[in-house]
Order: structure tokens, then C-alpha cells, then sequence
């Protein structure tokens, strides 16, 4: 079986890509370089992807700083020391829109090429900022579209399904999971705005929700962050 998987590089994604193996995918791995301000995400995308035994990894470059919009694609500060109840409410402004829609496109797109009908995506409600496009509902709409979109759902050749295998899963448990699937999280990063030599911030929504994982999973946390 053949999966195409959306890999970032950070946690999430990486979790995905190691449960999508243990359960017997030949995985092809796709990053999006989209103008990210943490575009370093990208080389720790392709590391672990030789980690965990990628049949292939793509990178697609595509610029949405032409749209904008958000703190990774614009210059908007990233927010940084946000409480839990803070992160709780509203949309943040780290939220890039449309990404979501776009990346299972391509996604979409290379699972064509390649023959493959699953596509696995790290997404998650739980311990997340908000983001409308990890939704149960947006994941469930988009496996209806790619069977409606293509030359292979149309001709019967096979179903599209969308994997969110860690959608319910607090990030202490995807932690907790991904080491018993042998992952090195000291690879991953997540941060949205890291030094220049790909340090973790410390303070940003998504280093805040890491650190809070490590530590509830009872797991040591092997991010190398900006002292002070």
C-alpha cells in the first residue's frame, strides 16, 4: 500500500509519518516551502523523512506571501507568552489561510502521480491554536472532493481517504506514541519563529503547547530552545 504523506518537519507530522509506516505504507513524503518564515522546518522535513524510511520526499515550492495574511507569511509578529485560556479562544494570527486546503491538494496531486489512495495528515484538535482547517469536518469534506476531483475517483480506479491519526490525541500522547513507534523528536521542530541557526523560540503558541506535552508525557524534551 502506498500513502502520501504532509510532512512539516515539526511533531505532528512526524508522528504521522511513523504511524503511517507501522501500519505497513510504502510513505511518500511531501513538504510545501510556501514562504514560511520557519522555512528551516524544510531541512528537518527532509531529514526525517531518510530517518523513517521514506520511499521519496518532495519539496513544492510555492509562495503565499503573495496572499499573506498571517505571521508566518507576512510581517506580522508571531505571538509569543500566550496563556492556555488565550490560546483557547479565537483564531490566531500564525493561522495561514487556506494551507490546509492547499497542501491536500498537492497532496492530492502526487498521490495521482504515484497510485497511492491514502493521504496522511498530522492535524489535531486537541492542545491546538484554534485552526478551522483541522477540523473533523474540513477532512472529511476534502476526502469527499478528491473523490469527486480526479481522473482516478472518477474512473472507479480506487477511494481517497484522509488519515488524521492523531486528531483526538493530546500532544502528551502523541509524544508518548511517537516514541513507542521509535521516533527522534530531537529531528522535529515546531517552532513558528526560530533563530537563524533553528533554534526554538520557546514562546510561541506552538513551542508552548510542545513543552507542555513533553512534560505531561513524562518525556524529556530534546528541543534545543533560545537560552534567556
Amino acid at each position: 500500500m502506498k500513502a502520501v504523506v504532509l510532512l512539516s518537519g515539526g511533531l505532528d507530522s512526524t508522528t504521522a509519518l511513523a504511524f503511517a509506516r507501522s501500519n505497513g505504507f510504502e510513505c511518500y513524503a511531501l513538504s510545501v516551502d510556501y514562504g514560511q518564515r520557519h522555512r528551516v522546518e524544510l531541512d528537518r522535513a527532509a531529514t526525517v523523512a531518510k530517518a523513517l524510511g521514506a520511499i521519496e520526499h518532495r519539496v513544492v515550492k510555492l509562495d503565499l506571501r503573495q496572499i499573506g495574511g498571517s505571521a508566518l507569511t507576512a510581517e506580522i509578529a508571531v505571538p509569543k507568552d500566550r496563556s492556555a485560556d488565550d490560546m483557547s479562544h479565537g483564531i490566531p494570527v500564525t493561522y495561514v489561510p487556506a494551507r490546509n486546503t492547499i497542501l491536500l491538494g498537492l497532496a492530492l496531486g502526487y498521490a495521482e502521480v504515484v497510485g497511492a489512495f491514502d493521504i496522511f495528515i498530522g492535524a489535531n484538535i486537541l492542545d491546538y491554536s484554534g485552526y478551522p482547517d483541522c477540523r473533523p469536518e474540513f477532512l472529511s469534506a476534502f476526502a469527499n472532493l478528491a473523490n469527486l476531483a480526479t481522473k482516478a475517483g472518477t474512473e472507479g480506479l480506487g477511494t481517497f481517504r484522509v488519515h488524521s491519526p492523531l486528531l483526538k490525541m493530546t500532544k502528551a500522547e502523541i509524544i508518548r506514541e511517537g516514541v513507542k513507534l521509535g521516533v527522534d523528536y530531537a529531528l522535529t521542530l515546531s517552532c513558528y519563529d526560530p533563530d537563524a541557526t533553528g533554534r526554538a523560540c520557546g514562546r510561541c503558541d506552538s513551542c508552548s503547547l510542545r513543552k507542555k506535552g513533553f512534560v505531561e508525557a513524562g518525556v524529556s524534551d530534546p528541543t534545543e530552545y533560545v537560552k534567556g
